[in-house]
């Protein structure tokens, strides 16, 4: 690959038809002008122009080189021109993936704002509790949830807060079965858990004076959606871990209670983590600031 400095100064001495000339419209000396040029014939193995006191003729392979060479510094301009295009404000398609709890509450009371604030903006929002792969993928902004979030090779990682998880339950299931004392007790409740068929654990669970345990179960409903899973214990199957941000409501309203209150998960941490800080787009900065700005007072 040929840098396009040279190709840039053979076409400007063919368009003004000589040295002399092309160097005084560049405002350079004639002999750096020559030496790129000769440069370029050098590199290229060929004669692109004949010269001499009196006469400058450009070769036959010269006049292809120069077609070929105004071409591409023509597309170079274009991409130049595209790239500052992008940046003079946040436009275009942003592609995030979300995880489907996170989407279908904080994320979904939210977007209309982003979206009415930059219309130029088109978004394609790629909602799975899946782990997808930023880079692989293409996505500009992932957002997880994670215990203990870690670092990924060639990726940028933005907290935003933590949310808590809690053990709910309707009150018709507690009357029913009897209250709790000890987190050992959940192996002989009805469980729902959200959960994939071949990850699901033990609840770790965190009492006071940061004691915790891991609480053995068997879920009676295994599924990977907040929606589900809180139809199903409103509807007293059983008892579940669910965040606040799904349950705070029905706190309130008095249709589930706290399972075991003294014990809790373990904080989980809401994140975004994109490719690189260095040259992004307007797009993908307006929406991670967004998000910074919004998406905490909804979790």
């Amino acid at each position: 690959m040929q840098p396009l400095e040279g190709f840039y100064y053979f076409t400007q001495v063919v368009e003004h038809g000589g040295f002399a000339r092309a160097a005084r419209a560049l405002g350079i000396p004639r002999s750096r002008l020559s030496r790129h040029v000769v440069a370029l014939e050098s590199t290229l193995n060929v004669r692109l122009v004949n010269r001499s006191t009196r006469r400058f003729v450009v070769t036959e392979v010269g006049q292809e080189v120069y077609r070929h060479a105004t071409a591409m510094l023509s597309e170079a301009d274009a991409a130049l021109e595209a790239v500052e295009f992008a940046r003079a404000e946040p436009r275009g398609t942003l592609r995030v993936s979300c995880p489907v709890g996170l989407a279908q509450s904080p994320l979904a009371a939210i977007l209309p704002d982003f979206l009415a604030k930059y219309p130029a903006i088109r978004l394609q929002l790629h909602v799975s509790n899946r782990r997808v792969d930023v880079l692989s993928e293409g996505f500009d902004v992932t957002l997880r949830v994670r215990s203990q979030p870690t670092g990924e090779d060639g990726l940028v990682m933005r907290s935003f807060r933590n949310v808590d998880e809690f053990l709910v339950a309707s009150p018709a299931y507690v009357q029913r079965t009897g209250d709790l004392t000890d987190p050992m007790e959940l192996a002989g409740r009805d469980t729902l858990d959200y959960a994939g068929e071949f990850d699901r654990r033990p609840w770790e669970l965190v009492g006071e004076g940061g004691k915790s345990v891991r609480a053995e179960h068997t879920p009676r409903v295994i599924c990977h959606d907040f929606v589900v899973l809180r139809a199903a214990v409103l509807a007293g199957l059983g008892i579940a871990r669910l965040p606040e941000s799904v349950v705070r409501e029905d706190f309130s309203s008095g249709v589930l209670a706290r399972v075991l209150p003294e014990w809790r998960s373990p904080q989980g941490v809401v994140h975004v983590v994109f490719p690189s800080r260095r040259g992004l787009l307007p797009s993908v900065r307006a929406f991670i600031d967004f998000l910074a700005e919004r998406l905490p007072a909804t979790l």
